[in-house]
């Protein structure tokens, strides 16, 4: 294992008192700015509802935030939507980096246990306002997806299974796999599009729109989960569930 990693996950188990909470997201490497910014707005929302806790954001594309963020006695909070290689492996090496080795890293936001029903409720939110029963509307879910892993994959079928009884289907779409997003969308009816992103970014503001379109997909479309007004206090319970556990 090497030097910096080995650090980390030697300090992680130390105790210590947890005052600060750093909202991670990946970021847009080519104009890391505007994410950068995004992140900090979510991260003021979060704080209103985190009394006692600092909270923070920072982008794994901003070279200077994690330094300028982290330290070794705050919780990271994920906003990734799938455990994996960034979560386990590339966060933590980046937090050695930048002088935080011992920072307790959450689980990330997709694994959230508030989750489902969010989803849920923002769908039924969408079919009220067609006059449409939620029994009788399909879920279109997009998700990323990887080429070289599973990870967010594997949770979006599992979510997808989880929420599947409150509707007439649960479809699954992906940018970056079988089955694409426009395979996945193409002649659905009486059908919602809610993606699985935390933010917006490109895949969001370019990829889902266009793939949608080729589809012919006509139904109502949805901003990312992760933008759901309901989010920022979802988050900040989380955190103080993870504070008092970790006390």
């Amino acid at each position: 294992m090497p030097d910096a990693l080995a650090q980390y996950f030697h300090e992680a188990d130390q105790p210590r008192t947890l005052s600060r909470a750093v909202i991670v997201s990946h970021g847009q490497p080519g104009d890391p700015a505007p994410q950068q910014a995004a992140i900090e707005a979510l991260a003021a929302q979060v704080a209103a509802h985190a009394p006692g806790v600092e909270v923070l954001g920072a982008t794994l594309a901003d070279p200077d935030a994690l330094p300028r963020t982290c330290r070794s006695d705050c919780i990271i909070y994920p906003m990734f939507m799938a455990e994996g290689w960034f979560t386990g492996i590339e966060l933590p090496r980046r937090l050695a980096q930048a002088g935080a080795p011992g920072a307790h890293i959450m689980r990330p936001f997709g694994t959230d246990p508030g989750l489902d029903a969010l989803v849920v409720e923002k769908a039924r939110q969408a079919a009220d306002a067609q006059g449409w029963a939620l029994s009788d509307t399909t879920l279109l879910l997009s998700a990323h997806g990887s080429q070289r892993g599973q990870a967010s994959h594997d949770i979006t079928m599992a979510l997808a299974a989880r929420i599947a009884p409150h509707f007439a289907h649960v479809v699954a779409g992906f940018v970056e796999q079988e089955p694409f997003i426009a395979d996945a969308a193409r002649g659905l009816d009486r059908a919602i599009s809610l993606p699985l992103f935390a933010l917006r970014a490109e895949h969001v503001t370019d990829d889902l729109p266009q793939a949608l379109d080729q589809a012919g997909f006509t139904g109502p479309r949805l901003d990312p989960v992760g933008l759901a007004p309901e989010v920022p206090a979802m988050i900040a319970a989380s955190i103080a569930r993870e504070v008092s556990s970790l006390k």
